[in-house]
């Protein structure tokens, strides 16, 4: 029973959080290219967990840096860049929207390639809050789907990635604590992104010439040391105490907290939204129903 509460509570701060994190990418846009974006975004949060990974590091097996090295490439450095990009197309609504097709894709990824087993309820529920989330899609569309097909596929393919590393967590990591998980992934990605945004780009002298990018410093900033560092240790925490298609089902969840921006903001809301996110908040229920996704022994990758 804690277990659960503590799963319920981790689902509901992750929500706020990155619910937040689409328009914290969309003020990021305002001063960065999309590429310095997602660079900055993987930078800062390698940065904010450095100390970590600098101890985890004398703890952590050889044999276990190949997976950390794929989790922190899939699952954080390929995503960032995609969400940055794919928000130059789109807004963030329809992004946070998108992004709730992470749990269908854990399931199939699961089954397939990690030999995850999934209760009747479970699937279920993946597809009753994926019927929910077109239903926001569409009625968030107004009443159609005419988006960017281009720069959503984009989150599509992110969510494709994040699918396959939450599996990853769950079949290869699951003995290795939250926290070093997080820390190490971004040691690995943010390696990588250093490069790139040295490398490739001309963010240091943006900074000195531009006074708006301070500005966009700061939004990046909150979105990686809040909405990716203690965020993705959360996750990863709830990982390992629940199932990974529960874990994904925040995703559901997340465009309720991206409407509340847009409807703040003005944006259009209607007796539909609240339907279609009932029909989200069911499917959640289901998902996290006593017959979760078990592993099926000698299957997984």
């Amino acid at each position: 029973m804690n277990q659960k509460i503590i799963s319920w509570a981790i689902i509901v701060a992750l929500v706020l959080t990155w619910g937040s994190s689409f328009i914290l990418i969309k003020r990021g846009l305002e001063h960065f290219s999309a590429v310095e974006v997602g660079a900055l975004r993987v930078v800062i949060t390698f940065l904010s967990l450095l100390p970590f990974a600098l101890l985890a590091l004398k703890k952590i097996q050889k044999k276990d840096l190949l997976w950390l090295g794929i989790s922190g490439i899939v699952g954080s450095l390929i995503p960032a860049f995609l969400f940055a990009i794919a928000q130059t197309g789109i807004d963030s609504a329809t992004a946070g929207l998108l992004n709730s097709l992470t749990p269908l894709f854990t399931l199939i990824i699961g089954y397939f390639l990690f030999g995850l087993a999934a209760g009747k309820r479970n699937v279920l529920g993946v597809f009753v809050g994926l019927i929910g989330a077109i239903g926001l899609i569409y009625v968030s569309g107004g009443n159609n789907f005419s988006f960017n097909l281009k720069y959503s596929s984009l989150i599509v393919l992110a969510t494709v990635f994040y699918a396959i590393n939450v599996n990853l967590i769950k079949a290869k990591l699951k003995h290795i604590s939250s926290l070093n998980i997080t820390s190490l992934t971004f040691f690995i990605a943010g390696i990588i992104a250093s490069f790139i945004l040295f490398g490739a780009t001309d963010v240091v002298s943006q900074l000195k010439t531009d006074p708006g990018a301070l500005k966009g410093l700061f939004f990046i900033s909150i979105l990686a040391v809040v909405g990716t560092a203690a965020a993705m240790i959360a996750f990863n925490y709830l990982i390992k105490i629940s199932s990974p298609i529960f874990a994904s089902s925040v995703t559901y969840l997340i465009p309720l907290i991206a409407m509340a921006w847009g409807f703040t903001d003005g944006e259009y809301f209607s007796l539909w939204h609240a339907v279609w996110t009932l029909m989200i908040i069911g499917g959640v229920i289901l998902v996290n129903s006593k017959r979760r996704l078990q592993v099926k022994p000698g299957k997984a990758l």
